[in-house]
């Protein structure tokens, strides 16, 4: 899904977007193994209401990866109903996932749409929106320049998921969605507890990364955009999980004008590339 739909404005697609945020797995030491299999399920919050659920699932064989996610959301008491399906595909060398294509799929009501691209060596060279974009006079353009050395969101988190050291917070991650090109900056903000309903023998504790949004082109420089851009308050908490070598997401929170979108682990399911088991609940 589409990051950049979480800094527009305080909808069903700023909650999208704080679920494409969600899964990061870091790895706690340089390593070249990437987990095999990881199965994912979130629960999803807008203004303190639990308004759907967010799946993800990434799987790793040899030197191709495939990422995948659901949303299902429902908001203003029923009235309106969202869903969303991502997909994207690529290949692993060393600690670097490097995308092939990407694919974004909605419906809210009656309202359909896509977004599918194709990369080349981490370059865009195909975007397709059904229906078709509307060029808008006051969006930034997006320049050739700007499809450079980009991710998109799925393999964006996979970028963060390698991290070299102890500490996954050190990150500024490229990203294109399809429509916005923006920069994701994470930074240490602290520690927090965390608990499994059922022991798992990982670690309690979790890293909390204040995220910054930095727009730079696509938008609409808005008041919406300048309040995102501004937010000090986002942040997603990463816990180690030593055992498979990684990092994974226990809340993510995004402040947007209309209210905070949240997304809490409900459970984790990994198997490492030894094929060891581990699971999570929280």
């Amino acid at each position: 899904m589409p990051l950049g739909f979480a800094f527009r404005t305080g909808n069903g697609r700023s909650l999208a977007a704080a679920c494409s945020l969600t899964f990061a797995a870091s790895a706690a030491h340089a390593s070249d193994e990437w987990p095999s299999r990881v199965q994912a399920t979130y629960d999803v919050g807008f203004a303190g209401v639990n308004v759907g659920t967010y799946e993800f699932t990434s799987t790793a064989e040899g030197t191709k990866y495939t990422v995948s996610s659901n949303a299902k959301l429902s908001l203003l008491m029923g009235a309106l109903h969202w869903t969303g399906s991502t997909q994207a595909t690529g290949n692993l060398s060393g600690n670097a996932a490097k995308p092939q294509s990407f694919g974004f799929d909605y419906q809210a009501q009656s309202k359909k749409g896509s977004t599918h691209m194709a990369f080349t060596d981490e370059t865009v060279t195909q975007v397709l929106h059904t229906p078709p974009a509307k060029i808008k006079p006051d969006i930034i353009p997006v320049q050739p320049q700007h499809l450079k050395g980009v991710l998109d969101p799925l393999t964006a988190v996979l970028a963060i998921s390698r991290g070299s050291n102890g500490n996954p917070c050190n990150r500024r991650i490229p990203v294109y969605d399809g429509s916005q090109r923006f920069d994701l900056v994470l930074s240490p903000k602290g520690q927090v507890q965390v608990s499994d309903k059922q022991a798992s023998g990982q670690p309690n504790h979790g890293y909390v990364c204040r995220v910054r949004y930095v727009p730079i082109a696509g938008h609409k420089p808005d008041d919406a955009t300048k309040f995102m851009s501004q937010n000090n308050d986002i942040e997603i908490v990463l816990r180690p999980v030593p055992s498979a070598n990684v990092f994974v997401p226990y809340s993510v929170t995004i402040p947007t004008i209309a209210g905070s979108a949240t997304l809490v682990a409900r459970r984790i399911n990994l198997v490492t590339a030894g094929q060891q088991q581990i699971a999570l609940g929280h």
